[in-house]
């Protein structure tokens, strides 16, 4: 059941595309009240949270004063800004206000730098309070559906999750070309962005060997990249023949000498790729390899023209839902580990 008390205040901080998709779940949201909202643009400041995210005005103006969001005295914040900033989230929880974060730093509280942890565990005794980190990947691919699927096994040799997403109807130039690098020859993509698997879901599948007792030995993490065979036209442009038209990454939990848990990410603008990669619809795939093997996959039934402006709703809602949970949570860095089953409130 859900420790929902029938009205958690909530400050929703920044409106980013997943932001956005989250202030108007709060706002829906039976269970929770909008007590705030957090903006970093000078021009949504002092809008109407319902205007923000395509709602009716709700009286809740957005600001960009922490001190305004400290005064509220709200339960807890939805904390999703583009960057962590610790000193922030120290004053946040300090001062009585949970956090649920779709930022990927607190999956593990083993993972932080050590004085980042003290302060944050420092910050959350003092205000009785406890921070999450959660969302669709890292989060519930990585955490929530394998604790899930291993819950039949009693012998597991191996456990790989695959990301697959087609990007070729995205029509971000600036996310696909300056960002990620697609369209860019090889030699030019930063093999450093690639191989960043070890931050990003090394903590996930660390907390997951955990708590499965079979603890790593090592994580490995690589990135790799496909070009485009010819010239091809997606959304967001061209890509030229010989330019990069997907890229992988790949972080895999070592134990005894193999790869025992394993998450691969694989984004392409095209099927049609030197060399030849096996890749999928948009969605994810899980294979189980133990004495109760599976094959399963999670796919996105959207079509790819919608994928951009349905996708953030896979990690702002699971951050909404588990706002009940994170607020009934005993002080300090909670993991999935440390949560009951997030059950959604949904009448």
């Amino acid at each position: 059941m859900s420790p929902g008390n029938g009205g958690h205040r909530v400050v929703q901080w920044a409106t980013g595309n997943i932001g956005t998709r989250a202030l108007r779940a709060v706002i829906e949201h039976p269970d929770l009240t909008l007590a705030g909202v957090y903006v970093h643009t000078p021009a949504k400041a002092g809008t109407d949270a319902g205007e923000l995210c395509g709602l009716d005005r709700t009286g809740v103006r957005a600001t960009r004063s922490i001190d305004e969001v400290l005064a509220l005295g709200a339960d807890c914040v939805l904390y999703m800004p583009a960057t962590c900033d610790i000193d922030e989230v120290c004053r946040l929880l300090a001062s009585g206000a949970n956090v649920v974060t779709t930022r990927g730093e607190f999956h593990r509280a083993e993972s932080l730098d050590p004085a980042v942890r003290e302060r944050v565990e420092a910050a959350c005794e003092r205000g009785g309070t406890s921070i999450h980190s959660t969302g669709s990947s890292p989060g519930f691919i990585t955490e929530a559906v394998p604790l899930v699927l291993t819950s039949i096994q009693r012998r597991l040799d191996s456990l790989t999750i695959s990301e697959f997403a087609d990007l070729s109807r995205r029509d971000s130039p600036g996310l696909l070309f300056d960002v990620m690098g697609f369209g860019k020859p090889p030699a030019e993509l930063d093999e450093r962005r690639l191989s960043h698997g070890r931050t990003s879901f090394g903590p996930s599948l660390l907390l997951l060997a955990e708590a499965l007792s079979m603890p790593l030995d090592s994580l490995e993490a690589s990135g790799e990249v496909a070009t485009a065979r010819r010239p091809v036209k997606i959304a967001a442009g061209i890509l030229e023949a010989g330019t990069v038209a997907a890229q992988r990454m790949t972080v895999s939990g070592i134990r005894d000498g193999r790869a025992v848990l394993s998450f691969r990410a694989t984004w392409y603008c095209t099927t049609d790729l030197e060399p030849a990669w096996d890749v999928r619809a948009t969605g994810w795939h899980i294979a189980v390899e133990g004495d109760a093997p599976l094959d399963v996959d999670l796919r996105f039934p959207v079509p790819l023209e919608r994928m951009g402006a349905v996708s953030p709703g896979y990690t702002a809602n699971r951050a909404v839902n588990t706002v009940p949970y994170v607020c009934a949570a005993s002080p300090g860095i909670r993991s999935v580990l440390d949560l009951p089953q997030i059950v959604a409130a949904l009448g």
